[in-house]
């Protein structure tokens, strides 16, 4: 599904060049659940907005599903974004004075579809990250922490993406309800979706089947995490 091959990534300050990635590359196969980790600075969250289609690399080369998307103009990559990518971050960004359902259906009336099937394909979604659908009405500022990561999680699949890209997604959640949005992208893959955590906790890198290290711009190290071994029955 992604290939991404001697990625360079370079930023230019007048006479001053600063090179953040230093010729990354690795492949994730489709239904992976796959951990980039690394310290702040690493380099981590350029290669992110590169696999995101945010950013473009300053040489290399980035496919997905076969195609070069390293040499997409920002139209084409908003179009990857929009079809092939659901993001969620840190921060949720869901609107507070609308419903979760709302929310959740938000990018689909962007898309033109009816009111009628956008609701129905937001209610799967909300199920699918495991909010039931006695909250589907609340104002999202009615929720905790980790039932509006849900929603996040559930506006990213809404499009049925081909990639879940998660950005520090337990980065404002204590760690019991970071457990659960874990065990939520773990269900996820289990479905059979590519997910890409990135973080700079090894403990929430573990959670994934393979963990991909970035150190100083390189990848210095390509392993197995512990993928479903890590597990929490407490709900939220």
């Amino acid at each position: 599904m992604i290939e991404v091959r001697d990625i360079v990534k370079e930023y230019v300050n007048g006479k001053e060049t600063t090179r953040v990635l230093r010729g990354v590359g690795f492949r994730i196969e489709k239904g992976e659940f796959v951990a980039i980790m690394g310290p702040s600075g690493s380099g981590k969250s350029t290669l992110m907005h590169i696999l995101g289609a945010l950013d473009t690399a300053t040489s290399g080369t980035y496919l997905l599903d076969e195609q070069d998307v390293s040499s997409l103009k920002a139209d084409e990559l908003a179009r990857i974004r929009r079809s092939k990518i659901g993001f969620v971050f840190q921060s949720f960004h869901l609107l507070p004075r609308a419903t979760v359902l709302r929310n959740v259906a938000l990018p689909l009336v962007y898309a033109g579809m009816g009111r009628g099937e956008r609701e129905q394909r937001a209610a799967q979604a909300l199920m699918d990250a495991g909010l039931d659908a006695s909250r589907h009405n609340h104002l999202s500022n009615q929720l905790s922490g980790g039932q509006m990561q849900r929603v996040a999680i559930a506006r990213a699949l809404v499009n049925d993406p081909a990639i879940i890209l998660a950005d520090e997604p337990t980065g404002n959640l204590d760690s019991k309800t970071g457990d659960l949005v874990l065990e939520t992208f773990q269900d996820l893959h289990r479905q059979g979706r590519t997910v890409i955590l990135i973080t700079h906790e090894p403990y929430v890198a573990e959670h994934a089947e393979r963990i991909l290290v970035i150190r100083d711009g390189e990848l210095v190290e390509d392993r197995k995490g512990r993928g479903g071994t890590l597990k929490t029955k407490t709900a939220v």
